[in-house]
């Protein structure tokens, strides 16, 4: 099951990636047909990260697109379509898909490019990662000002779970405090036995639950709580 954790995450695998065909195009002609192989490959993009990180359902509601304006219907159809306002802007999530108009119009019709948010960074700013930006897939940073809209891919609880991630430490052995008080009720949750008390530091008995729970989860069992390990301890990834 994916998230938009995982749809970003897979955008990020194709950053630097340059010039067509690549694997992107490649993979898009092969299931649609070689006269794509030299087209704009923004929205195949968006495309290829939805299949890598298994969100097809969520970010491509009528099927996969390589086209932009149809892409942002889809999302209108759904009633899932914000416009590119500042103040809608400032509430864009990672994983939303965003739709750009360098005519500087809120108008579907008109919108020219595609990526995924990967930041909000206020003011009516967001950090995206488009493929074919020059090319290229890179990082940019857009203002509402070229923003025709974004939409919002129905990911399920993974919004709000990286909202709380985001604003959560890191921890590791010694720590103690709110936060290790958190972390050992959300183990004493998932059946660890050895922490019998929400009270109390980060020890060797929470350092040792913890690594039991990261190889459960398939993450670096380093005994140490991160953004990688706190959305397995609030189980919303696998």
């Amino acid at each position: 099951m994916g998230s938009a954790g995982g749809m970003v995450r897979a955008a990020r695998r194709s950053l630097g990636m340059a010039g067509r065909p690549n694997r992107i195009t490649k993979a898009y002609a092969k299931k649609h047909g070689d006269e794509f192989l030299n087209a704009a490959w923004c929205n195949m993009a968006i495309t290829y990260w939805a299949r890598k990180s298994e969100n097809a359902g969520a970010v491509l509601p009528e099927g996969d697109r390589a086209y932009t304006v149809s892409h942002a219907q889809d999302f209108k159809k759904a009633d899932r379509w914000f416009k590119g306002t500042t103040a809608n802007v400032n509430r864009a999530k990672p994983g939303d898909i965003v739709f750009f108009d360098w005519g500087n119009s809120n108008s579907v019709g008109a919108i020219d490019h595609v990526g995924v948010v990967e930041k909000r960074l206020g003011g009516g700013r967001v950090q995206t990662i488009e493929g074919n930006t020059g090319n290229a897939c890179k990082r940019r940073v857009r203002s509402s000002s070229v923003i025709a809209g974004f939409g919002r891919p129905e990911y399920g609880s993974s919004h709000w779970t990286e909202d709380i991630v985001d604003k959560l430490p890191t921890l590791r052995k010694g720590a103690e405090g709110e936060h290790v008080q958190t972390l050992r009720a959300l183990l004493m949750a998932r059946s660890h036995l050895e922490i019998r008390d929400v009270d109390g530091p980060f020890d060797t008995k929470v350092e040792l639950a913890v690594r039991a729970l990261q190889l459960w989860g398939k993450v670096e069992a380093d005994g140490i709580v991160g953004p990688k390990t706190w959305p397995v301890l609030l189980r919303v990834h696998k």
